[in-house]
């Protein structure tokens, strides 16, 4: 018997206030690379390269620390930034800034002694050429570039030539490009003498407190989110080699490969007791049983994101809507068993609470005196609980299912009409 079970809790992730830290670390502390994606929420390129990177990636040696969604607003509303551009406020922050704490809280993790060294990804507009070639491929083109602020930092400081450091990296990548317009060039913007904007981003406050930092700009202009990721990916892993981190990539970096893993939008855990798997769900779920307020929303994807709007909650994975949750408020129950006794294709089973299982036949949950079962597509007339009868696909109206096959149906918990938990059943 197969089950999948949600773990309610992010077991790879740090919260540090409003910024969300995750730390890959091995016993060799004292080389850190720290990877900065959504600094700019309508760039998805460069966090959800982050997201794979923190999800598919095992460290096998130094540390890697990934911030995979600095700019949670922004990034839900597919904007570059809600509250002004967060990219422009590492020197001069108004006062009363909303982007006040989270400003702070990543400076703070920038001048970490344990980082070593800084990437900050982004999208850009274009492709960029020494020459001008249009206006597309030019030289104010930002996209596919390595771009630094000056060319080196202290003497002292390891991986202090960025200059070296970025022109090795573009070599790389150029030997592995998907098409040779793809090529990436080193951008240096000498930021201290001819870039006054420059001066106010984040890699400017980290190069100006001896922190090698870069960013890596795919091409806005690139035909797909795949692309872009394939490249932030590429780039990633060649600073990973320059720093000696090693690591294991679990799945071939192809662009096949990447948009499978995009399309995997993790699970949702809600108070602990209701759990969804959210990759093929349908657009819209009714009646979800929750609470009036105080509600925890735990995802296994790192972009996962809930906006609340008109009494509904709205799921998100990064700028995209995967469903949105129109709530049934209940009391919820502080006296449930952890488990629930079922039979699936005739064979006794223990389903805990909040978990999913998988049926070739039927299944059939075992009558108990204290606990009441809804059975959410059920067509019965008249029954009040639906525990003790056996159900097939047949017996449910598949428009109450899940997911977009119609194969995947919620079974509720209530103990003296307070909700208690919600499973999943899977038709194979």
């Amino acid at each position: 018997m197969k089950f999948l079970f949600i773990l309610f809790i992010l077991l790879f992730t740090s919260l540090y206030g409003e910024v969300q830290l995750i730390k890959k670390e091995n016993s060799d502390y004292n080389t850190t690379l720290l990877v900065i994606g959504g600094i700019h929420g309508d760039e998805p390129g460069g966090y959800f390269a982050a997201s794979i990177l923190a999800t598919h990636y095992e460290v096998t040696s130094k540390n890697l620390w990934i911030i995979p969604n600095l700019n949670k607003d922004s990034i839900r509303e597919n904007k570059r930034g809600v509250n002004g551009d967060m990219n422009r406020k590492f020197s001069i922050l108004r006062e009363g800034d909303k982007d006040a704490q989270t400003i702070k809280e990543i400076k703070k993790i920038i001048l970490s002694a344990k980082v070593s060294l800084v990437l900050n990804l982004h999208d850009g507009h274009g492709f960029y050429r020494k020459e001008n070639k249009g206006s597309i491929f030019n030289p104010n083109a930002w996209g596919q570039t390595c771009v630094i602020d000056q060319c080196d930092l202290s003497k002292d400081q390891p991986f202090g030539n960025l200059n070296n450091i970025a022109n090795t990296v573009r070599d790389s990548i150029n030997k592995k490009l998907l098409k040779a317009h793809h090529s990436f060039g080193v951008k240096n913007t000498n930021t201290k003498y001819e870039d006054e904007a420059m001066q106010l981003s984040l890699t400017y406050f980290a190069v100006t407190n001896n922190k090698p930092a870069f960013a890596i700009e795919t091409s806005k202009n690139l035909s797909s989110l795949t692309q872009k990721v394939f490249y932030q990916l590429l780039a990633i892993e060649e600073y990973m080699k320059i720093m000696g981190i090693t690591f294991i990539r679990k799945f071939n970096l192809t662009e096949k490969e990447i948009a499978k893993i995009i399309k995997k939008y993790g699970t949702l855990g809600i108070n602990s007791n209701i759990f969804i798997n959210l990759s093929k769900i349908k657009k819209k779920l009714s009646f979800i049983p929750i609470e009036s307020k105080s509600n925890k929303f735990i995802f296994s994807h790192p972009l996962g994101a809930i906006k609340k709007i008109k009494g509904n909650y709205l799921v998100y994975i990064g700028n995209k809507k995967v469903t949105t949750l129109k709530p049934q408020y209940f009391n919820i129950s502080q006296n449930c068993d952890v488990k629930f006794d079922l039979k699936v294709d005739k064979q006794l089973v223990s389903l805990p609470k909040a978990s999913e299982f998988y049926v070739t036949t039927n299944f059939k949950i075992i009558k108990s005196k204290d606990y009441r079962v809804n059975v959410i597509g059920f067509k019965s007339k008249g029954t009040v609980n639906e525990s003790g009868i056996t159900i097939a696909l047949n017996n449910l109206n598949p428009y109450y299912s899940v997911d977009k096959s119609h194969k995947v149906y919620r079974i509720e918990f209530y103990k003296n009409d307070e909700f208690c938990s919600m499973s999943m059943v899977h038709f194979k």
